[in-house]
């Protein structure tokens, strides 16, 4: 049980490190999404495309994937990829109502990032000091 966070944040590190790079390179090609233009989830990706933030949180998918990845850096790491993963449900839960909440790589990032924190739990009690 002692490599268990050491597995679980090689996963988490590689899962964002390869999502963050397919919005650049476009290697894992995405299924067309068939609900109307005027979808919430698509009028929300529509502001973040073309504003370059979409972009910018890749970027720091690709940085906190790298960091998680290694244990001396994998709280830091989780510091930078928790509200992505905070964002990532909350698109699912408001904007698709529910719609891929229970996808594998949803379910996957929330309990591995689950996990590490549990894991690491002493290191971020201080943060829940008053």
């Amino acid at each position: 049980m002692k490599h268990a966070p050491t597995a679980a944040g090689a996963l988490l590190g590689l899962l964002f490190v390869t999502f963050g790079l397919n919005f650049f390179f476009n290697f894992i090609p995405m299924p067309a999404d068939p609900s109307p233009p005027d979808a919430p989830h698509k009028l929300f990706m529509a502001a973040l495309f073309p504003t370059g933030y979409l972009a910018f949180v890749k970027v720091l998918e690709i940085t906190g994937g790298l960091l998680v990845a290694l244990p001396k850096t994998r709280n830091l790491g989780l510091l930078i990829l928790g509200p992505i993963v905070v964002n990532i449900l909350a698109f699912h839960v408001f904007l698709t109502k529910g719609a891929g909440l229970f996808e594998p790589p949803v379910l996957l990032i929330t309990a591995l990032s689950a996990y590490l924190l549990f894991a690491g739990r002493r290191a971020f009690a201080g943060l829940l000091k008053a």
